[in-house]
């Protein structure tokens, strides 16, 4: 798979085409690529997605909308399931203003498509005026063919990616992870912390994660931790420390390895948030607060061990 980062990288021919936002490419996302790939490779063509980054409602609406994937994970995600290129085009004020027309125009003129796969509530260009109906008009004149795929739905309704960002930022990993059809994850660095789950025999691995990326709420998760393509069982703690740091601002993520005695600092780590155990609290003495360090151990081992 190839990523490339804006269209005028890109030249190709023979291609079939799909554009979206696709944050974290859940499982109503996969209906369309399962299609697009599938079906491109039996017409001997590329299968192609060209995505967005920043999220075009932060850039239309002024908001701050949190991702559920990174421009570099997305990909990932979307080259194992068979993509063959995807382009991740920088979303500006600039670009939405563009009228549907001349942007397709643009993207056949790159690309070279003959087919394009978009979703149920697909728009883009300017007012968001190339619905399916209006897409289909132009590639009449452009040649191309439109096909749109039908929202998959489970018990639950339909499945979006908002309504996963609200599950992730109420903590509720676990129904999360039914939607997307894996554990949403936080990668990063690990950095130095202040040293005090050394101190008290419970070492942790500080992450520095993407700050745009859906923000947990704070309290102790149970997850599985990668490191040098290795997997751990780890007790996560994302908060305030408030037994020992009550007035800080700015919550730290923090996990705590199973079974795992390794020098990792600087290295990068993948934590799957597979369930939420409780929430953060304040204790009256460090034994306290220990006994229940413990008690979170045995139950993130219980429940990595039953998922």
């Amino acid at each position: 798979m190839r990523h490339y980062y804006s269209l005028e990288e890109v030249s190709t021919t023979n291609v079939w085409l799909t554009v979206g936002v696709f944050d974290g490419v859940h499982r109503g996302h996969r209906e369309i690529i399962r299609k697009l790939t599938t079906d491109a490779h039996a017409n001997n063509a590329q299968s192609v997605l060209l995505t967005f980054d920043p999220h075009p409602a932060n850039v239309l609406t002024g908001r701050d909308i949190k991702c559920l994937t990174t421009p570099a994970e997305r990909a990932d995600l979307l080259g194992a399931l068979g993509m063959d290129i995807v382009i991740t085009q920088r979303f500006t004020s600039d670009l939405s203003t563009v009228p549907a027309y001349e942007y397709m125009s643009r993207l056949k003129e790159t690309l070279g498509f003959s087919h394009l796969l978009i979703g149920y509530d697909f728009a883009l260009g300017k007012g968001r005026e190339g619905n399916a109906n209006r897409l289909t008009e132009i590639g009449r004149e452009l040649n191309y063919s439109v096909e749109v795929i039908k929202a998959l739905s489970d018990e639950s309704g339909v499945i979006s990616s908002t309504e996963i960002r609200k599950l992730v930022s109420t903590g509720n990993v676990t129904e999360a992870a039914k939607l997307l059809g894996y554990n949403y994850s936080l990668n990063g660095p690990i950095i130095h912390g202040d040293g005090r789950g050394h101190r008290i025999k419970i070492p942790t691995a500080n992450v520095d994660y993407p700050k745009q990326k859906v923000t947990l709420p704070n309290g102790i998760y149970a997850c599985w931790a990668t490191v040098d393509m290795e997997k751990f069982m780890a007790a996560t703690n994302i908060g305030f420390n408030p037994t020992f740091t009550p007035d800080k601002k700015i919550p730290s993520l923090e996990a705590h390895f199973l079974d795992f005695d390794r020098d990792i600092y600087g290295q990068e780590i993948k934590l799957e948030f597979v369930a939420r155990l409780r929430d953060e609290l304040k204790f009256n003495s460090v034994d306290a607060l220990l006994e229940q360090i413990h008690d979170d151990i045995n139950k993130t081992r219980e429940t990595l061990r039953n998922s």
